[in-house]
């Protein structure tokens, strides 16, 4: 009851808050919601709007205002407004004020006023690429702030928001964190429309589609949301689109503050939302029915639904043959098996379960823990512990000190704990293996980090029986995951889908799509398959046959 009472009084105390805003949002407006100010708009005089720009900005440095009159002799008046760093100084003079400077209706043309003045400068005079009209101060500085230029004139109470955006970026590069022998080596950079062209490289469809949103009331984030529109799911889109228009935050400042807000089970170990710096990998999970959301600022685009067989794919499965990507991909189930279960199942083994290890086996193993003063979990979870350490440090280290670290560290402290008598021999060559083993499948190297411990634990308590529990319950929270409404264990319990999961079949026997990915077209090529050429059927054959018919 005091517990029942407890959980009672906090979830009033977090409501109150939000009723509290509710009711005076009752008193302000019909709808329940606070009445907002309406964005002030601009003034007829330039010399005010200069003003309120300054004040927003604090007298900011990087704050460019660069007045200037032009028309019949020189008797109209405007400012350029951008940000320093943030744009084309070269584009502004070419597109802007070159044509400004040049612009001279003929005698009998009548020079249009107010706002009739913006419109016609936008229709014949600039030649930048896009231009878009702004009412409100609002517009101008979201406009400045993205990189853009604003021309604001005297007299008119409406201002232009002219494309010029040319801050410095990297050059598409190989990603690091995707590494392939085989396949495209180009990889995302931090530039949004750099990312969206590459994804457009790939897929040369008029279904593609692209929608632009803004996220961070501060960061002020853009982001694009792709996807084919005749394959993809609408419940995923329309699910997507409500949890990122829902999100109300100050700052984005990476994709993976997006995934955190968007992920179905936030206390999972395993992710519900795909990520990948290759613009190949995205556009094959474009084509099977995801949706792909590109985030300015980061090289990492983000994939929905996933599915727990993803982790285990690579871009260069389909780009080698199939038998030898078949045999690579169960190589990885095998690893991430021995990653969590491997040292658990050693813990038990030697603690309660010795008749189960070969008696050659077991006397070399009780040899070499002859004199540690630990039993096998203590010793398996400072090995652990120790490696963890180590693979944080060489990451945080820069790259050459970072190798060394981890290499040379790993060697001396191993070696060093095994001569001191702390740690055997067996319990080093566990851990080693399972740290490499874990490499195999990157994805998953978070969640097979915590779950290696808990089967650790379970192994030391309950021997065989806690090894066997743990993995059905993992078992069952697998199953039980959903991401954007999808089975994240999909792939392994439906025919159509088994065909590139654990193992990798032949492109041309592929038919269909993953069934519950695709909704519109779900046909991968056409249903009548060509056989390749016999060698009988090569056109020297057929010449040779045909009384030397030329081919």
């Amino acid at each position: 009851m005091l517990f029942g009472w407890m959980v009672r009084k906090l979830r009033a105390y977090a409501r109150g808050p939000l009723q509290g805003g509710a009711e005076e949002g009752r008193s302000g407006g019909e709808d329940g919601r606070e009445e907002k100010a309406e964005p002030a708009g601009l003034e007829p005089e330039l010399a005010k709007n200069l003003d309120e720009l300054k004040k927003t900005f604090g007298n900011a440095s990087d704050l460019k205002i660069h007045g200037f009159c032009f028309g019949p002799e020189a008797r109209i008046s405007g400012a350029l407004i951008f940000i320093d760093g943030l744009v084309n100084s070269l584009l502004l003079t070419e597109a802007v004020l070159r044509p400004l400077k040049d612009w001279n209706p003929g005698e009998g043309e009548e020079l249009p006023s107010g706002d009739n003045l913006s419109r016609e400068l936008a229709r014949l005079v600039l030649c930048a690429g896009e231009i878009e009209e702004a009412a409100t101060l609002e517009d101008v500085v979201s406009g400045c702030l993205a990189g853009d230029a604003a021309l604001l004139l005297d007299g008119c109470a409406k201002g232009l928001i002219i494309s010029s955006k040319g801050w410095d970026k990297r050059g598409v590069e190989e990603p690091q964190s995707e590494t392939v022998v085989r396949g495209p080596r180009e990889g995302f950079t931090e530039n949004l429309r750099t990312n969206t062209a590459l994804i457009r490289r790939k897929i040369k469809s008029g279904q593609l589609r692209a929608e632009h949103m803004t996220l961070g009331r501060r960061t002020r984030t853009s982001i694009c949301i792709m996807y084919i529109k005749d394959i993809a799911n609408p419940q995923v889109l329309r699910t997507l689109r409500y949890r990122l228009s829902h999100l109300d935050v100050d700052s984005i400042l990476e994709s993976g503050y997006i995934e955190e807000y968007i992920e179905d089970a936030p206390f999972s170990p395993f992710a519900t939302v795909g990520s990948t710096e290759k613009p190949d990998v995205v556009a094959g999970r474009l084509l099977e029915g995801r949706v792909a959301i590109v985030v300015d600022g980061t090289p990492f685009v983000l994939t929905v639904p996933m599915l727990f067989i993803e982790s285990f794919q690579t871009a260069e499965d389909y780009y080698v043959r199939p038998l030898y990507a078949s045999l690579v991909r169960m190589l990885r189930f095998i690893a991430f098996f021995i990653t969590i279960f491997a040292p658990g199942i050693y813990i038990a083994l030697t603690a309660f379960h010795q008749e189960f290890i070969p008696t050659t086996l077991l006397l070399s193993i009780a040899n070499a823990r002859e004199g540690t003063p630990f039993p096998a979990l203590i010793e398996t979870l400072v090995m652990v512990f120790a490696f963890e350490i180590l693979q944080e440090a060489g990451i945080r280290m820069p790259r050459p000190v970072g190798q060394a670290i981890s290499i040379v560290g790993a060697l001396i402290m191993g070696d060093a704990a095994v001569s001191a008598g702390l740690v055997g021999a067996p319990v080093v060559i566990v851990v080693a293996f399972t740290a490499v083993c874990g490499f195999l499948v990157p994805t998953q190297q978070e969640a097979s980090s915590m779950l290696r411990i808990v089967m650790m634990l379970l192994g030391a308590t309950l021997g065989w029986y806690g090894i066997s529990m743990g993995l059905l319950a993992l078992l069952l929270h697998l199953g039980s995951l959903k991401s954007f409404g999808v089975v994240y264990f999909d792939g392994f319990t439906r025919t159509g889908n088994l065909q590139d999961s654990v193992v990798r079949m032949p492109l041309w026997s592929m038919l269909l799509r993953p069934a519950q990915l695709a909704y519109g077209d779900k046909s991968r090529r056409g249903r009548f398959f060509v056989p390749p050429p016999r060698p009988e059927d090569s056109p020297e054959k057929q010449g040779e046959e045909g009384e030397g018919e030329q081919w």
